[in-house]
């Protein structure tokens, strides 16, 4: 298990670490409330290193990727960037990644869980392509920050932040250090993150904390994503689970042209809905595992994929991610999942609004 460079450079006597995707990083910084109350109404920065960048350079990078994923690559514009899944000719999900033009390449970024698997089908199906796949992770990090405060703390802590869309980047300097600045691709929750050398790493990091920014571990990042509603690769979505159960329409694009698994995708699309669908659930009662099915008058309509406590400022949430059967899927509608009853809801939670 291979440990971020972050965390490697930091002072860790007094904070535990944990395994996050792939890599070993820091669990928690102070404590976990205030943490995830920086990402909702602050600044939290975090981590990102647990993430791998793969970059994909020769004349037919473009064609041949577009052909390997979910959503549209050939008409990416340089300095943006899209996310997509990875199937098999099945149309079941093998993974899930983010494709960025940079111009002279492409750059692939996804969990470090899922470096070798993606490099080795990578591998196997680039046959007389001109394409050259190589992991630069050793060589590019990243760190995140997020909340409604993240813009103006970077800014303050003199980095250029030019007007971005959702997963549009920019290539700046800050102290004669070059970066690249990505902007997250939820409209509604400022994000960005910041692609770096891995020994800039703590300068930066230093600066963002000076300036106000909340150091925030992988245990408030993680329920910042259940806040969300965003599946997770490896726990929320499965080798076994298909494109539009997980409800991420934005991995999918319809006029693309063939790809992998694209005509099981297209076949649920022109006969309506997938049996099952991703969804969030309140729960009253003790919080299911992940695992936990779901019943309504005693019969499996669902499971439990992940689950949570959020703080808020009423106490703390209960909630619940997982799927479940497309009838049973009403909102307000009551189920059981385990001890626990599981109300449907919206996502993302309404904690992200207080």
């Amino acid at each position: 298990m291979s440990v971020t460079a972050l965390t490697e450079k930091l002072d860790s006597n007094t904070m535990r670490t944990a395994e996050y995707r792939g890599a070993t990083s820091f669990a928690v910084y102070s404590d976990v409330p205030s943490e995830f109350l920086a990402l909702l109404s602050g600044c939290g920065v975090y981590d990102l290193g647990w993430r791998a960048k793969i970059v994909l350079t020769g004349k037919d990078r473009v064609r041949w990727l577009n052909g390997m994923v979910t959503n549209n690559v050939r008409d990416l514009s340089v300095g943006q960037g899209v996310y997509a899944f990875l199937l098999n000719p099945q149309g079941h999900i093998l993974g899930d990644l983010y494709a960025y033009n940079r111009g002279d390449s492409l750059l692939v970024d996804t969990d470090q869980s899922q470096l070798a698997k993606l490099l080795e089908i990578f591998d196997h199906y680039i046959i007389m392509d001109n394409v050259e796949v190589t992991n630069i992770s050793e060589k590019l990090t990243s760190i995140g920050v997020a909340g409604p405060k993240s813009r103006v703390l970077l800014i303050a802590a003199g980095l250029q932040v030019p007007e971005l869309k959702p997963l549009q980047f920019a290539d700046v300097a800050w102290q004669q250090v070059g970066l690249t600045i990505v902007r997250g691709e939820n409209e509604k929750r400022e994000s960005y993150e910041i692609w770096l050398a891995p020994e800039n790493a703590k300068q930066v990091w230093e600066a963002l904390v000076n300036t106000g920014a909340k150091p925030v571990g992988t245990t408030a990042l993680d329920l910042y994503r259940v806040a969300l509603g965003i599946p997770k690769y490896g726990q929320d979505i499965r080798d076994r689970d298909l494109p539009q159960e997980t409800e991420q329409t934005g991995a999918l694009h319809f006029s693309k042209g063939c790809y992998i698994g694209q005509e099981i995708v297209e076949r649920i699309r022109s006969r309506g809905n997938v049996r099952r669908k991703f969804t969030g659930f309140l729960i009253d009662g003790p919080l299911p595992a992940a695992g936990t099915k779901i019943q309504s008058a005693g019969k499996d309509v669902g499971e439990i994929t992940s689950s949570a406590s959020l703080p808020g400022a009423a106490g703390e949430r209960a909630v619940a991610l997982g799927y479940l059967r497309r009838e049973a899927a009403m909102p307000d509608k009551e189920l059981q999942a385990g001890n626990a009853r599981a109300t449907v809801t919206q996502l993302p939670f309404e904690v992200i609004n207080d």
